[in-house]
């Protein structure tokens, strides 16, 4: 089966010319297997008799990255380059933004293949690179299972409108990705990029935010680590996912989340992992894909169809109104962003996972929920608080800046929820509070947990 048409758009109308390659600009999908824009690539390439070139542009502007990021993004884009290689295609990685690395190379490129980014800075790059390339340029969506604009022509309400429309896609969509063989190698035909086997001389070139350390010894980036740690997750964890899913002091959860926001592994390949286990129940099975496929796929439609998917504005507007209701309420406790930033709350549940992000780039999916919904409380305006809870996300999450943290913030202020039982401060938004996760789960054990990570 080759890759499903409903992936590919095009994005001109140039002629395929005749040229010394076809040109895969790689950017969403950082990755060497299961990589559909790759392997289209590769098909086209060998239908003209042509080997493929892929390359990346290593831009230090990227829309509030820092340190943590580009080493982890670094760290994957160095097996990718090697697994490239075992397959005779060879990757150039250049810095600059990807108009200007990019568009040099399409001078001698026949086709332009590039993956599908959903972010306004991904699309724009797009758009500009297939305006300005002389061959014809294609799109091939490789990081959605069903492609956003199969499952709706529009923003959807909430997950329980869209899980039926992706239910109904779902089977022709959830099939292995082919791997082709390229005809010709194109590893003595790659132009002068950066070494990547020398990652801090590259991290020293950039100009980057260095304030937010690395976390090597949380988190490596690659392809590699991703399938190791779904391997585990699935023998090790997956058993229990239905039970432990909300509960923050176990470890049983699969830390995907940085590498699908960098396409270091492919959710298809993921979701049919999950589904063909033998390990876990269909509860649990069922459970991790409803969260892979339904929720991550409702965020992907957010920020398509939903110009202002960052700021306050996007919420709906029942939420801005209950919001705005009671923007005068009184706050017992306010914070200002460096005592929040410095996990130096009254609330040591907050400081917990706070420290949790701070130190690992990661945070438990149900303290995520709660983190949010602190900031409404602890800030003098709701606008505020969704200001501080994008940009602390954004800084420290290593899945920070992904459709999943534009939807999840907005989903505390109200976004893809519905009306709850008014209150003060938050309206008919709805509320979490401590007692509640004392109830629902070993919240101590969880303090404690991220109390001995900080130690280490």
């Amino acid at each position: 089966m080759g890759i499903q048409p409903e992936r590919i758009s095009m994005l001109n109308r140039n002629a395929i010319k005749k040229g010394a390659w076809v040109l895969y600009w790689m950017q969403q999908s950082q990755r060497a297997q299961d990589n559909p824009a790759l392997e289209f690539a590769i098909v086209q390439a060998n239908r003209l008799d042509l080997p493929v070139l892929v390359a990346f542009a290593l831009t230090d502007g990227y829309p509030e990255a820092n340190l943590r990021h580009y080493r982890f993004m670094l760290e994957g884009l160095v097996e990718t380059q090697r697994q490239l290689a075992d397959r005779g295609i060879g990757m150039v990685v250049q810095k600059g933004d990807p108009v200007t690395v990019i568009g040099p190379l399409t001078g001698r490129c026949a086709m332009l293949v590039c993956d599908v980014g959903y972010t306004r800075h991904q699309r724009a790059w797009r758009q500009a690179l297939s305006r300005t390339a002389p061959c014809r340029s294609v799109a091939v969506e490789g990081d959605a299972v069903v492609p956003v604009g199969v499952v709706s022509p529009k923003a959807e309400y909430a997950a329980r409108t869209l899980r039926p429309k992706i239910h109904s896609h779902l089977k022709p969509f959830l099939v292995p990705c082919p791997c082709y063989r390229p005809k010709h190698s194109s590893l003595e035909i790659v132009p002068q990029g950066l070494d990547l086997g020398a990652i801090d001389t590259i991290l020293d070139g950039l100009d980057i935010d260095r304030s937010v350390p690395a976390v090597t010894q949380f988190f490596r980036g690659g392809p590699v680590e991703a399938k190791k740690r779904v391997r585990r997750f699935i023998t090790s964890h997956l058993h229990r996912y239905a039970v432990h899913r909300n509960q923050p002091q176990t470890g049983d959860t699969s830390h995907m989340s940085p590498y699908l926001h960098f396409g270091q592994i492919s959710p298809v390949f993921l979701a049919l992992q999950i589904d063909h286990a033998s390990q876990g129940s269909p509860a649990d099975r069922a459970a991790y894909l409803e969260e892979l496929i339904v929720r991550r796929e409702l965020a992907l439609n957010f920020v398509f169809y939903t110009p202002d998917y960052d700021s306050y504005g996007c919420l709906p507007a029942w939420a801005q109104k209950t919001l705005a209701v009671h923007g005068a309420d009184r706050r017992e406790t306010l914070y200002d962003r460096q005592t929040l930033e410095g996990a130096k709350t009254h609330d040591p549940y907050w400081n917990a996972a706070m420290a949790e992000m701070r130190h690992t780039g990661f945070m438990h999916s149900y303290m995520r929920m709660y983190w949010g919904k602190k900031l409404i409380e602890w800030s003098s305006t709701p606008q505020e608080a969704y200001a501080t809870a994008l940009a602390l996300n954004n800084r420290y999450f290593l899945d920070g800046r992904d459709p999943n943290s534009f939807a999840g913030v907005g989903w505390v202020f109200g976004l893809h929820d519905r009306a709850w039982f008014e209150r003060d401060i938050f309206g008919k938004v709805r509320y979490m509070a401590a007692s509640g996760l004392e109830r629902k789960c070993d919240i101590r054990a969880y303090a404690d947990k991220v109390a001995a990570l900080s130690r280490t």
